[in-house]
């Protein structure tokens, strides 16, 4: 997966970070560890990534980065209205959209968006949803949440399912 990939070659390279960006100062901010893996099939193999995350503002403006499991800060994705870039050591790239952002980084689409909501469990207000008895179904992924925790599975193939915990405190 692109993520891992990304995470692997930025811990071989060891310095290879970003600089820290300015405080976030009154915005809202979530953080803990994030997981993303891409189910396989009979003709690809599976995919997988895990990084520390940390999750400011909301979800018309706001900024989430990606730490390695050695520390270093590897990506950062901005994104406000008309305006979404994503920067990594060496290179920084706008997109159309969260979604086109996520598709590029992790190889499937991921709602960035509703990820403010779900991480608090809770359904994301800008779209409709269903209650299950573990939790619910939305956009498409069914939202498990288990406070800190959360599990979203996609429910169209490839599966993708996102595990992140919070980190205490948050």
């Amino acid at each position: 997966m692109r993520l891992a990939a990304l995470l692997l070659t930025l811990a071989v390279a060891g310095c290879a970070q970003l600089p820290q960006a300015p405080p976030a100062g009154q915005e809202s901010r979530l953080s803990g560890r994030i997981s993303v893996t891409v189910a396989g099939d009979a003709h690809n193999r599976g995919t997988g990534g895990a990084a520390s995350f940390e999750l400011f503002g909301g979800p018309q403006a706001g900024r989430l980065e990606l730490t390695s499991p050695l520390g270093a800060l590897v990506a950062r994705a901005n994104w406000q209205p008309g305006r979404v870039t994503l920067q990594t050591p060496g290179d920084e790239r706008r997109f159309d959209d969260l979604d086109a952002l996520t598709r590029e980084l992790l190889g499937e689409p991921v709602p960035v968006a509703a990820l403010f909501d779900w991480l608090q469990a809770r359904p994301w207000p800008a779209a409709p949803h269903r209650t299950t008895t573990s939790g619910f179904e939305q956009l498409g992924w069914r939202i498990e949440p288990k406070l800190p925790a959360l599990v979203a599975t996609r429910l169209a193939e490839p599966t993708v399912t996102l595990r992140a915990r919070l980190d205490s405190g948050e």
